[in-house]
């Protein structure tokens, strides 16, 4: 657990949100994604390789030219 660096005063705990990622004319939104999530303000932190993988993810969807494409994320 990590103390919340937006609050400052929650704590993280693992769980689950939706990542919305937007470039220029598309929109990518990835659900389930696994983050770990402040109990006071729901700010959510992403480790380095689930955002590696949350990024390629989103590169193919534009790659593909897609407008908007919602995802959910499987490991």
């Amino acid at each position: 657990m990590i103390r919340c660096l937006t609050c400052k005063h929650g704590q993280s705990n693992p769980g689950l949100v939706t990542v919305t990622l937007e470039r220029e004319e598309s929109i990518v939104i990835i659900k389930k994604v696994p983050a770990e999530v402040c109990d006071n303000c729901g700010e959510y932190y992403l480790s380095d390789e689930i955002t590696e993988q949350v990024l390629q993810r989103a590169e193919i969807a534009i790659a593909n030219g897609t407008e908007v494409e919602i995802i959910r994320y499987a490991a």
